[in-house]
């Protein structure tokens, strides 16, 4: 692309229709962006520790009981969950799409010896296979699948789990992903970072679709030097309770729980739901 093609883009963006999501299994961005997984200053990528340790003492002690258990993360980015999980006596698996989260996932474990497997697969082509007492997606990473391949995501979950296993989403709001489709444009300038190891220009718009009940955030990243630009697009769907809780029935699931933050966590952001299924 070039700039006149940012001058000539259409008024609105579509969900899904300009890009399935950031390349999170490209190489380069993968590195890059575990650079922003392993940050302790920003809880942009993945939380900061001291939440997620928050997040397993309340999934161990309010979930899991405290009882040696099976768990499958889905996107399980570069093992923070189940790498805490796992030295509590907890047989993990954690799957994500990021070569670079893999890999680092898995010299930590090498170098920890907590036993656990992961596997670099996208979670909508991903055999989840059976007995599992837990199955979990956090951070919001649910909404970013369309409709019909989120809806296969749960069904896959359902199967995977044991007769009284239960399943743990996180999911962006619907209030905070329909403030973020209405989020004004903005730009900004950098010498290097998530999107470049080369200095940039980044311009996003968003877009609020109410007839899909979806944001789309449009992305262009220029290169200083060359004033090549490279579009992406970041697309969310938003769900209402009654939509999840429909929705889990016709997956499998017979109760559906929804909790409007973490429980005992220091995080207290109203951007997040949790819903907590049981087969």
């Amino acid at each position: 692309m070039r700039l006149n093609d940012i001058v000539n883009r259409s008024a609105k963006a579509i969900p899904w229709a300009e890009g399935e999501k950031i390349p999170w299994d490209e190489p380069a961005f993968s590195k890059r962006m575990l650079r922003e997984h392993l940050s302790q200053e920003h809880d942009a990528a993945s939380r900061r520790f001291e939440i997620i340790e928050q997040h397993v003492n309340w999934i161990h002690h309010s979930i899991l009981n405290e009882k040696p258990s099976t768990l499958l993360d889905l996107g399980c980015g570069p093992g923070f969950y189940v790498s805490r999980l796992a030295p509590l006596g907890h047989t993990c698996t954690g799957v994500d799409f990021s070569p670079a989260s893999i890999e680092y996932a898995i010299k930590q474990n090498e170098v920890n010896q907590t036993g656990i497997t992961f596997i670099q697969h996208d979670l909508r082509t991903f055999n989840y296979g059976s007995g599992y007492d837990l199955v979990m997606l956090v951070y919001g990473e649910f909404n970013t699948f369309r409709k019909p391949d989120a809806r296969h995501i749960l069904k896959k979950a359902c199967g995977a789990l044991k007769p009284d296993g239960r399943l743990l989403i996180e999911l962006n709001s619907y209030i905070c992903l329909h403030n973020f489709g209405l989020n004004p444009p903005g730009w900004h300038a950098s010498q290097n970072g998530l999107f470049s190891d080369r200095p940039y220009l980044f311009m996003e718009e968003s877009f609020w679709n109410e007839e899909m009940q979806a944001a789309t955030c449009r992305m262009y990243i220029i290169d200083a030097d060359s004033g090549e630009v490279q579009q992406m697009s970041d697309n969310h769907q938003a769900y209402t309770e009654d939509d999840l809780r429909l929705m889990a029935g016709e997956c499998g699931f017979t109760k559906v729980e929804f909790y409007d933050r973490w429980p005992r966590s220091i995080d207290q952001s109203d951007d997040y739901l949790l819903m907590v299924c049981e087969k």
